[in-house]
């Protein structure tokens, strides 16, 4: 089970688990992203490479502006996912 949600405080929420078959819904979202933006993973489980990979699409994108997306509440799990890849350099980690 995977959702993505934007709260009222523009906030996106991640919960279940990002995997190949959920980016299209994941890519949807993070492709109406304008300005920076905070990505709260406070109940994803799970992030496949797809997952990854629609994260640093959204990234590349939004740089090229001088905007980002901040990552926040990460479990361990999620965080060395992010720590092997070598994306904890490309994003901001909180």
């Amino acid at each position: 089970m995977f959702s993505i949600t934007v709260n009222d405080r523009g906030i996106v929420v991640l919960t279940g688990r990002l995997d190949a078959a959920q980016t299209d819904r994941a890519r949807e979202v993070f492709s109406a992203l304008e300005a920076s933006a905070i990505v709260d993973f406070k109940d994803l489980d799970y992030i496949s490479s797809a997952g990854l990979g629609v994260l640093l699409a959204t990234q590349q994108r939004l740089k090229k502006e001088g905007k980002a997306i901040k990552l926040v509440n990460m479990n361990r799990m999620v965080r060395d996912v992010f720590r092997i890849a070598r994306f904890d350099l490309i994003f901001e980690i909180e």
